[in-house]
């Protein structure tokens, strides 16, 4: 690649990607992962309030298998929880949504774009 090519123009005009925000994106991806993730945050994206055990009736998973997704999802900072008596209530972190979506579009703003 010479300094005068179109791919060194186009690269030197990409914006650059942190070490830090490419280690985030990674691991938000991964949180949402998997189909059943994505249906929970499809589930609790639907709600007004936090959602309790409506989770597990609206799935075809066990609640240990459902409980492992929300802890996943938690981890990540997708989800929060809160002890509502005995039962964990469970709502969306907007705000992650947001920096998910932030760090998604920077990606395709970098990628090659066809010719017009």
């Amino acid at each position: 690649m010479t300094a005068n090519s179109p791919t060194s123009a186009r690269a030197r005009t990409r914006p650059r990607a942190s070490a830090a925000s490419d280690r985030q994106l990674a691991e938000l991806a991964k949180a949402i992962g998997h189909p059943a993730r994505i249906r929970i945050l499809r589930l609790l994206s639907a709600q007004d309030t936090c959602v309790a055990g409506a989770i597990v009736d609206r799935l075809p998973l066990s609640q240990s298998t459902v409980s492992q997704h929300l802890k996943v999802l938690r981890e990540a900072g997708l989800v929060s929880a809160c002890a509502d008596g005995p039962r964990m209530c469970y709502c969306i972190d907007p705000r992650a949504l947001a920096r998910l979506q932030a760090l998604m579009s920077g990606l395709s703003a970098t990628c090659c774009k066809e010719p017009a």
